[in-house]
Formats: C-alpha cells, sequence, structure tokens
C-alpha cells in the first residue's frame, strides 16, 4: 500500500516546514497531552512515551483508528546530565535553563512514531550540541524576544539562538524537532509519497 499524504499529529510550524522541506504532503492535527516526565522516567524514554501517545492520541481523534492516511507524530527534548530541559514556564526558568547550558555540551532527543494501518513504529535520534558561555543580561534579553517560549531547552537552533551554539553533532534537523534521516526512513517502510509538490 502507497500513500499520497500523512496527518502530522503536531501544531509545530517548524515540523510541519520539515516535512514540506523532503516533500511529504501532509494536514497537521494538535494533541494535547500532560508533557509531565513520570517520576524516575529518563529522557530517551520519556521523548519515544510521548512520541507514541502524540500519534495514538491524534489516531483516536480520526476516529479511533480509522483513518486512510498514516499519522506521524514527534517530540524533542534537551537532556544536560541525565536531567530533562522542557518548556521553560516563564522568564526566570527560561534563564536558569540557559545558564545551565551555558558553556557545556548538552544532548537534543527527537522521537518519532509512525502509525500506518495496524503498525507503529518509532525512531529516535540523539544528538549533541555545545553552547558557548552565556550571561544573565544575555538570556533575559532572548526571553524577551519571545523566541524561547514553547521550546524544549528553551532556544530555538533556527533563530535568534544560533548565536549560541559553537558545535552541533549529529542531526541539525533533529535539534529543530524532526530527524529528517529518521523521518525519511519510517515514511518509507510506510510507503509514505515524498518528494511532491507541496503546495
Amino acid at each position: 500500500m502507497s500513500y499520497d499524504s500523512i496527518v502530522l499529529a503536531s501544531a509545530s510550524l517548524r515540523r510541519s516546514q520539515l516535512l514540506t522541506q523532503i516533500g511529504v504532503r501532509h494536514q497537521s492535527l494538535a494533541t494535547d497531552l500532560d508533557e509531565n516526565p513520570l517520576p524516575g522516567e529518563g529522557p530517551a524514554d520519556y521523548v519515544q512515551r510521548l512520541a507514541r501517545d502524540k500519534a495514538l492520541a491524534a489516531l483516536a481523534a480520526l476516529g479511533g483508528g480509522h483513518t486512510d492516511r498514516p499519522v506521524l507524530a514527534a517530540d524533542t527534548t534537551v537532556a544536560l546530565h541525565g536531567r530533562i530541559y522542557g518548556k521553560p514556564a516563564g522568564e526566570h526558568e527560561c534563564v536558569a535553563m540557559l545558564m545551565a547550558l551555558g558553556g557545556r555540551r548538552h544532548e537534543v532527543m527527537t522521537a518519532i512514531a509512525l502509525a500506518a494501518g495496524a503498525n507503529l513504529r518509532t525512531a529516535l535520534n540523539v544528538s549533541r550540541v555545545t553552547f558557548r558561555a552565556l550571561d544573565e543580561q544575555e538570556c533575559r534579553r532572548y526571553w524577551a524576544t519571545g523566541e524561547p517560549a514553547g521550546k524544549a531547552g528553551a532556544y530555538a537552533v533556527q533563530g535568534l539562538a544560533a548565536v549560541f551554539i559553537a558545535r552541533i553533532e549529529g542531526s541539525f534537523s533533529c535539534v529543530m524537532g524532526l530527524p529528517l534521516f529518521e523521518t525519511a526512513a519510517l515514511l518509507d517502510a510506510a510507503g509514505v509519497r515524498r518528494w511532491q509538490a507541496v503546495a
């Protein structure tokens, strides 16, 4: 079986743009889940669980799994020494996160899940990002731009925070929120067409 389009279980503009980049036709469908880690849950288990849960939630919203298109979901987190850095609740938390990441190398983990028919396939990419040293005033100025809100680790690699990044080891698209190598492999295995013209 082959598919001309998918459902993206996300309201993320950057994930939509990344799918468009590789010519995958899609419709976005936001999911609303509790994104708090479970007690004792590590970063890799956390993002993989959320990606699966988002895919299943989108399937349920589409009619309990009765959909003629595969559903793709993803989740991204930033981790430093095993600690999960999610989306900042406000300026104080944003500054604390950025100051902790400053001058250090951290991990960015993005898990993807693709539900096609009765199959649910998953993949995980772990990339590493090194920040230069940051100062508190610069972090506050960055928060004032509005960019860190809603971003794992309180930064967007494709935006203003690019000036913080000394080095990336791994996948740039993973750090953006959708690792395209792994995504394409899952889509290919499910028979989803890519390199299409996307309006």
